[in-house]
């Protein structure tokens, strides 16, 4: 295993890396790399250009094809459909690297080193970056070491707490949220390759399908039940049935609209479902985008610490704290300092006696 890093760490070294540096992305299928790269550099205002290698069967698809140059009467590479004309910058990301064919990896040798394609420059300050599979699972192509080493290598291996507040910025289906919450451990799980490489598996991409495909369902019945299970393996689907079964799940807006009316809900909860509680909290707030409406949820998030304090629930206030001091939630921090100097003064001689 190499450098292992997260979302916040994967912008954060986008932010650094220079446009002439090359960046590999290792990691499992369905974890979002390719939905970050492209949200980035959108961003930024860069044309991300996505190329599926695995899927290219000819090396023409990438450095084009031969035509005789009339003018010249020799033959030269037409430009592929992707290449920009316009002379602005792009993000060239080859997806699946490791799943192309040998000959299609010779045609990227020049192009990783130079910028250059067939005699042909990317605009000046064009960047390229991969992303490859990692796993017995996969049918992979291995990797020349003289190409390997024009890449920046990365593990990518994003938190299931950056999924779950993506989630809920992506209003992903609640009861999808409440049981990743609870079983982490679902988010990602690994293929049965004793079952031919036809067991179905959870990964990220599948929990968003779950969540489009019971959006309008209250009730699910058997059916739906094996409809998941199509989506996302049949352990997983059980264990998603038995949990919304069990009707575990505070409504955490419920807390931050009226807490003391509902101080009932959280009065008996172990440290281990007190800390889902306040990860849930933090993440309402952050993407809540009204202001009258965030203002009203730190006032009962300062009910909610005054009540930690006083009941010695040091544990979760503890945990509350980190997620405070943190880099994850920048919306709902600034939002305790706006509109709390209660927690803003109490919670700092926490956080400083938690770091001694």
């Amino acid at each position: 295993m190499g450098v292992k890093i997260n979302t916040a760490e994967l912008l954060n070294i986008l932010k650094l890396t220079p446009a002439h540096h090359n960046i590999m992305l290792v990691g499992k299928h369905g974890i979002g790399k390719s939905k970050i790269i492209d949200s980035y550099f959108s961003q930024q205002g860069k044309q991300v250009v996505t190329l599926f290698l695995g899927q290219m069967s000819d090396p023409g698809d990438i450095i084009g094809l031969p035509a005789l140059d009339t003018a010249t009467n020799k033959t030269d590479f037409r430009p592929p459909y992707w290449f920009p004309e316009n002379g602005q910058p792009i993000v060239l990301f080859l997806d699946e690297l490791n799943r192309a064919r040998p000959e299609i990896l010779q045609t990227i040798m020049d192009l990783t080193l130079n910028k250059t394609l067939a005699g042909k420059k990317l605009p000046e300050g064009s960047q390229i970056i991969s992303a490859v599979n990692e796993g017995e699972e996969y049918q992979l192509t291995d990797l020349d070491p003289a190409l390997l080493s024009r890449f920046n290598v990365y593990y990518f291996a994003p938190t299931p707490n950056e999924w779950l507040l993506w989630a809920a910025e992506n209003k992903i289906d609640r009861r999808v949220i409440d049981f990743i919450e609870k079983h982490s451990d679902c988010l990602d799980s690994n293929v049965d390759m004793d079952d031919g490489g036809m067991e179905k598996s959870a990964d990220r991409r599948s929990w968003q399908r779950v969540s489009e495909l019971i959006a309008d369902v209250k009730q699910i019945d058997k059916t739906v039940e094996k409809a998941i299970a199509g989506i996302v393996g049949i352990p997983v689907a059980l264990k998603f049935a038995t949990h919304l079964k069990s009707n575990f799940g505070i409504d955490v807006k419920k807390l931050l609209t009226a807490f003391t009316k509902n101080i009932t809900l959280i009065k008996n909860l172990p440290v281990h479902e007190m800390a889902i509680v306040n990860e849930s909290m933090f993440r309402t707030i952050e993407t809540e985008d009204k202001p009258e409406t965030v203002k009203k949820y730190i006032a009962n998030v300062e009910l909610y610490v005054k009540w930690l304090r006083e009941n010695k629930r040091n544990e979760v206030l503890a945990h509350w704290t980190t997620l405070y001091d943190s880099s994850t939630y920048p919306k709902a921090k600034v939002a305790v300092l706006t509109y709390s100097p209660y927690i803003f003064q109490n919670i700092v001689g926490f956080i400083n006696d938690i770091k001694l």
